[in-house]
């Protein structure tokens, strides 16, 4: 039984190379006429004049945010280091009183926190979203003004010579003005 499925698989091998083979053959052929380009993504994202303003804007618009958690951490620590300064000429009560406040003064620093990173991360998804979007309109214009077949945006290794990277980030800087 074992003998007879090992059979089968290895007709089924043959049967996907040969096919494999016949499908790839007048693909090899027209390689040469298939112009083929790549962009780098994280490039866009750290050059375009569209990310430079939408990270200006964002951090205009969480900086007050910012400030306000970073003031109320320092605040917290100094009255964390009283604490401990003078807790042995406080009764227990007062020590422990103390305590249960700097425990939940933090507990509501740590909320505001988490707020106000789901809010940044949520307005850099939205901010991302536009220029991938602005992005891939210069892409197409790029590509359809010379005339290229396929655009990819990931590859592992990518000839220098088919990065059209600076094309987009001036057609893309050219549409943001």
């Amino acid at each position: 039984m074992e003998n007879e499925v090992i059979s089968v698989l290895k007709k089924a091998t043959y049967v996907l190379l040969g096919v494999s083979a016949l499908v790839i053959a007048p693909l090899a052929s027209s390689a040469q006429e298939l112009k083929i380009g790549f962009v780098n993504t994280e490039r866009i994202f750290r050059e375009a004049e569209a990310a430079k303003q939408a990270q200006g804007k964002l951090e205009q618009e969480f900086a007050k945010r910012e400030k306000e958690l970073v003031d109320a951490g320092n605040t917290i620590k100094a009255a964390s280091d009283k604490l401990e300064r003078e807790a042995p000429t406080l009764s227990e009560s007062q020590r422990v009183n103390r305590q249960k406040q700097l425990v939940e003064q933090d507990r509501e620093f740590q909320r505001k926190r988490r707020e106000f990173q789901e809010d940044l991360n949520s307005r850099k998804n939205e901010e991302q979203q536009l220029i991938i979007e602005r992005a891939n309109r210069a892409v197409k214009q790029v590509a359809e003004s010379e005339k290229y077949d396929v655009i990819f945006q990931d590859a592992v290794y990518v000839n220098p010579k088919h990065d059209i990277t600076d094309k987009v980030l001036k057609a893309l800087n050219a549409a943001a003005k």
